[in-house]
């Protein structure tokens, strides 16, 4: 089978139609150029070139044959441009797991940042709670996540992305709608849709233990675990609710949001998750770009 420096070697004396100028622009001597080109007609059981004292032209083969030989040129090129931008870390796939709170302002900008800083690596996206995304990335199902726990286990990276604080959402018409400097007091014996308990979400027990250190007992009427659901049972006039501050750009009707003092420590936070025995080049720059972009959106 032929090889690309003799199709490199054809397609110069094919441009050229001279052996001496196309071994010039080779930087090799004629008699090896014209070995090349006579071990490939060998191969390839034609002749590529009609030779005479005066002239070199390519034979109806040989013209066929050039169309293909540049485009297996033009592959090969391709092929090994890929590779090396995939070594760099400014090509691949990868997989990216995220919590559906996520979606409100963070992931968005994640995507629209790395589109433009890193076109050249396609990400898939797979919505999933914080324990559906530790047990993905322990079974390489995806290649990092975006939880809301920090996952401590061997071999897994965990870093802290975002801290934001929560707010209150409330009907417009409801009574601290216009109520300057709320604090936590002013949900004593309200109504309150509160995130419901579960080991991969820790707003229930942040905020129940913000309640008990400050003795304020809300009328708890529902316990829900989507942050959506909470905001459009707010807006239905169900009662009120402390949602992450990101939320606020989810728009009801009736839904209005408040900045309310918690206290030190009363935060809302994103963590990034990722295997660190995973090799794939991609990652490391993908890390880094959402870093970049958690930097800005904390500026």
């Amino acid at each position: 089978m032929f090889e690309l420096s003799q199709l490199r070697c054809f397609t110069t004396v094919a441009a050229e139609l001279n052996f001496r100028r196309a071994a010039e622009r080779l930087n090799m001597t004629q008699p090896p150029l014209s070995r090349q080109i006579q071990l490939l007609e060998h191969q390839l059981g034609v002749a590529l070139f009609t030779r005479s004292t005066r002239s070199v032209t390519l034979t109806a083969a040989g013209r066929a044959f050039l169309v293909e030989a540049q485009s297996l040129l033009a592959h090969a090129e391709q092929a090994a441009l890929t590779a090396r931008r995939v070594a760099r870390g400014e090509a691949g796939a990868l997989t990216l797991g995220f919590v559906a709170s996520a979606v409100y302002e963070f992931l968005p900008q994640v995507v629209a940042d790395a589109r433009t800083g890193l076109p050249g690596i396609d990400i898939a996206l797979h919505e999933m709670n914080t324990f559906e995304q530790q047990e993905a990335l322990r079974a390489r199902r995806i290649d990092l996540g975006i939880v809301r726990a920090p996952m401590q286990h061997p071999g897994i990276g965990c870093e802290c992305l975002l801290r934001e604080p929560f707010v209150l959402a409330l009907p417009r018409q409801h009574p601290l709608a216009d109520q300057e400097d709320l604090g936590v007091e002013a949900l004593h014996g309200q109504p309150f849709i509160l995130y419901a308990h579960s080991a991969w979400q820790p707003f229930n027990e942040l905020l129940t233990g913000l309640f008990r250190a400050h003795g304020i007992v809300p009328d708890v009427v529902q316990l829900l675990g989507s942050t959506l659901t909470i905001l459009a049972l707010v807006d239905a006039g169900m009662g009120l609710a402390l949602v992450p501050h990101s939320a606020s750009r989810i728009r009801f009707e009736n839904l209005g949001f408040r900045p309310i003092e918690l206290g030190a420590g009363i935060r809302s936070e994103l963590y990034l998750i990722w295997r660190e025995d995973n090799d794939n080049p991609a990652l490391h720059a993908l890390l880094d770009a959402i870093r970049q972009t958690a930097g800005a959106l904390s500026a």
